[in-house]
């Protein structure tokens, strides 16, 4: 049985819980804050992309009772891929941090290409790091750096509390687009990131917890048109077509979520996943937890 589509959160009683910090698009929708997600386990967060707005978000769970998430802390990221609605955080993600305690690089994974971003955003803000480090500031030497990570398909890190695999996916015509599955001691979350339909994403949840995935709304005005009709086919997922990838994929709980509603309420979208698939589902809005 769906859980409620309107619902914002569907507590989890798990030491492992995923917070969605942002369900946006590049649509300028102020409900609806840039793409992020953030598994928390064991006192510390582990961010997946960083869509404008992501410290603040974060600041906002923080106030809900997630200081995992308090800015200081927030000292990893698995970016999915490198369109700018996934990333326009990043330089938020590497400065604010600082400036507000972290004393340690921020650990930066993704596909190739995150490490000439990087040097592009630090020499960006060169004179803010010059003034910050050398004027009354006094900030540290580390807070800003980043250790990037640029990864391929498998495990890309490991620690006391989760194992990460990345997986590829099909995101039109990016050479690189990675999904990623967390694997704690209690749960598998899977995060899509954005997708066409592939296997890649039934292999990784394979009955998982938790399965992230992004979705299109195909009865948008922009769909009458054959070139939008065969971008969305390409570079995203319809309801239908993610009715099959949950059926296959067997998770506890589907999330949907970087709900691309095509300026239709939300509800239009809904309704079409209800008729697709049976099983657990939600709609998440910014500041869900599941």
């Amino acid at each position: 049985m769906a859980a409620s589509s309107g619902s914002a959160t569907h507590e989890s009683r798990s030491e492992t819980r995923v917070v969605v910090l942002g369900t946006g698009t590049p649509a300028a929708d102020p409900e609806r804050w840039g793409p992020a997600v953030a598994v928390v386990v064991n006192g510390r967060a582990y961010l997946v992309d960083c869509g404008p707005g992501v410290v603040r978000r974060a600041a906002a769970a923080e106030k809900k009772g997630f200081p995992e998430l308090t800015a200081k802390e927030l000292k990893i990221v698995f970016i999915t891929h490198l369109h700018s609605d996934h990333t326009l955080g990043y330089p938020d993600l590497i400065f604010s941090p600082w400036v507000m305690g972290r004393e340690v690089p921020l650990e930066a994974y993704g596909p190739r290409g995150l490490r000439s971003m990087t040097d592009h955003v630090e020499k960006a803000w060169k004179e803010d790091v010059w003034v910050r480090r050398n004027g009354l500031e006094q900030e540290g030497p580390l807070g800003y750096r980043v250790n990037v990570h640029e990864i391929r398909a498998g495990v890309v890190y490991r620690d006391e509390n989760v194992t990460v695999t990345a997986f590829p996916v099909k995101h039109g015509i990016w050479k690189e687009a990675y999904g990623y599955k967390f694997e704690t001691k209690d749960r598998k979350i899977v995060i899509s990131g954005d997708t066409a339909p592939t296997d890649e994403v039934v292999k990784a949840c394979d009955g998982c917890d938790v399965l992230l995935h992004e979705l299109y709304n195909p009865h948008g005005d922009e769909l009458n048109d054959e070139h939008w009709r065969k971008y969305f086919a390409t570079f995203h997922t319809s309801p239908k077509e993610l009715g099959e990838i949950a059926r296959r994929a067997r998770p506890k709980l589907l999330v949907l979520y970087h709900q691309v509603l095509e300026r239709l309420p939300e509800e239009d979208l809904t309704e079409q996943v209800g008729s697709e698939y049976s099983g657990a589902w939600v709609s998440a809005k910014d500041l869900g937890v599941y």
